[in-house]
């Protein structure tokens, strides 16, 4: 059981609603930055208590900054968080937001979990994130719930849009001018699919490279290598004759 795990089970501060398996998925990703001057920002702050579980884990050197549609949030700000009040969706209303904070070490999206809002956010955001950040949208569950505007195979579910990371992650290698190297591609690192989470690791990609080291040593003495040699050729003079269908003693070259 890890701290955030917990912290969770011993809470009895603001309320904290969420999944049991994703604390491990929190500190696999998010442990490096603990007791680091981390900027982390919440899409979604609710009850309160995240931002809170945020603090503890993290420490007093992160700056934690929250975001939500619903103006009473607002009283979740201390001297060491600060909430911003809109939509997620809005475009111009994430502009605003990251010409007021820092880049971001840790991005989560905790917000309405629909399609427009997971993709908008996504779209706004991601290039505000660290070369080195963690970028983690949660309840992608709601992908195949149609009130959410999902569905199995549905166009337009962040399911089905996040599906095109992958082929962005491995553009380097394409052959056909449909799929090209883009900043996506220059700056994600890896993905992590999870029951319900995505998380995209960040770091500054270069082309890939290949290369080969050691030698062959092949051990073989005159006389195995020449046997080897001559029935490999014996066995392609039988294809030969089989093909042309020749008449041979035992249908066999000898």
């Amino acid at each position: 059981m890890n701290d955030l795990e917990k912290y969770f089970n011993n809470n009895t501060g603001k309320i904290i609603d969420r999944w049991e398996h994703y604390f491990e998925v929190y500190d696999r990703h998010f442990s490096k930055y603990r007791g680091k001057e981390i900027v982390l920002l919440e899409i979604g702050t609710y009850y309160g208590g995240s931002l809170q579980m945020w603090r503890n884990y993290f420490g007093d050197k992160a700056k934690i900054y929250g975001m939500d549609i619903n103006p009473n949030c607002k009283k979740h700000e201390d001297e060491n968080t600060k909430v911003f009040i809109g939509s997620q969706s809005d475009r111009e209303f994430l502009k605003k937001v990251k010409a007021e904070i820092p880049p971001i070490d840790i991005l989560i999206d905790d917000g309405g979990h629909t399609m427009l809002q997971q993709i908008v956010s996504f779209e706004e955001l991601f290039g505000h994130i660290k070369s080195d950040g963690v970028y983690l949208c949660e309840d992608l569950h709601t992908s195949y719930w149609m009130k959410f505007g999902g569905g199995h195979k549905r166009r337009g579910t962040f399911i089905e849009y996040s599906k095109n990371f992958i082929d962005q992650l491995n553009a380097w290698h394409s052959e056909e001018k449909s799929l090209k190297v883009d900043s996506f591609t220059r700056s994600a690192h890896s993905l992590h699919y999870y029951d319900s989470m995505q998380v995209i690791e960040k770091r500054e990609m270069k082309e890939p490279s290949s290369r080969k080291t050691g030698s062959i040593k092949i051990d073989l003495d005159y006389e195995s290598f020449s046997r080897i040699t001559l029935n490999k050729w014996r066995r392609k003079l039988n294809r030969l004759l089989s093909y042309f269908k020749l008449p041979f003693k035992n249908g066999d070259f000898t």
